[in-house]
């Protein structure tokens, strides 16, 4: 969060960038004063302070200060730790649960609410609809689909996921307006996946992809300039030259966990009967 306040300080007014050098010289300071307070001590006016907060990629003061606090805290792990050859078992437990906490809560204070909403939105629309949900995803991004296709189907969802490239491409196809594709990729770049993407949108289908800010389908998706092309940035600090993504694998079901969260509370009412009734036929499947 630091470091993007920093890169951003050229762009900004004078006066915000006042306000951007005084969250650099104290940040835990910063996350404790009254607006009044910052105010003073930037030299600036109090919409000068949330205006600053806004440009930098914050709801407001108040969203700003809870993930500043969150990513100043001690003892946090924000700094990749890579596990190393001749490490013993434990130093592998330490690292591996480390660098996934650091990945969460760099997630939670740089996260945007107002995509996370957005992109719950057009799911609601589309279930309201009665239209298809569908979540695309290659290798382990195809498990991470598999794993959201299952948890929006006990929504009462129509949903499918599809991990195949070929399978992908003729779905998309076959979308039009109303429909749904997320789309789930670790690097951005799988040819397939913005394929499928690019026609699902061309058929007038809304786009949600879960991706790596500045790679190809975050771009894709940016690029669009249209409400109904979504992407909700999953940024962590795993490398890809030496093992498998683990981290990005726990991120990206983490975000469908919201996303069927959020659809959950949306559609409450006629969702608790229906779950319900699961839930009891379910019984004798188990042991008592």
């Amino acid at each position: 969060m630091l470091d993007r306040i920093k890169a951003s300080l050229p762009s900004l007014a004078p006066a915000e960038q006042r306000v951007g050098k005084l969250v650099l010289a104290d940040p835990r300071a910063f996350a404790n004063l009254p607006i009044t307070e910052l105010a003073g001590r930037a030299h600036v006016s109090k919409p000068t302070v949330v205006r600053f907060c806004r440009s930098v990629g914050y709801d407001g003061l108040s969203d700003f200060k809870l993930k500043l606090a969150g990513s100043v805290s001690e003892g946090v792990p924000f700094v990749h730790r890579s596990v190393d050859v001749d490490d013993k078992t434990s130093d592998v437990l330490v690292k591996v649960i480390d660098n996934t906490v650091a990945a969460f809560l760099k997630y939670r204070n740089d996260a945007s609410s107002f995509a996370i909403q957005k992109a719950t939105d057009a799911l609601e629309a589309t279930c309201t609809a009665g239209k298809r949900i569908e979540f695309f995803g290659v290798g382990n991004s195809g498990i991470v689909a598999q794993d959201a296709q299952h948890k929006f189907f006990r929504l009462g969802v129509n949903t499918v996921a599809y991990s195949d490239g070929h399978m992908q491409v003729m779905s998309a196809s076959m979308m039009g307006p109303g429909d749904c594709v997320v789309v789930i990729s670790n690097s951005g770049r799988t040819r397939d996946l913005m394929d499928a993407c690019d026609i699902a949108r061309k058929n007038g289908a809304t786009t949600i992809v879960i991706t790596a800010s500045g790679s190809p389908l975050a771009n894709l998706a940016n690029l669009a300039k249209d409400a109904r092309h979504i992407h909700l940035a999953a940024d962590h600090p795993e490398g890809y030259d030496r093992y498998s993504p683990m981290v990005s694998r726990l991120l990206h079901l983490m975000i469908i966990d919201i996303l069927a969260t959020c659809l959950a509370l949306r559609i409450g009412g006629k969702l608790q009967p229906l779950l319900k009734e699961m839930k009891n036929n379910l019984r004798s499947k188990r042991y008592a």
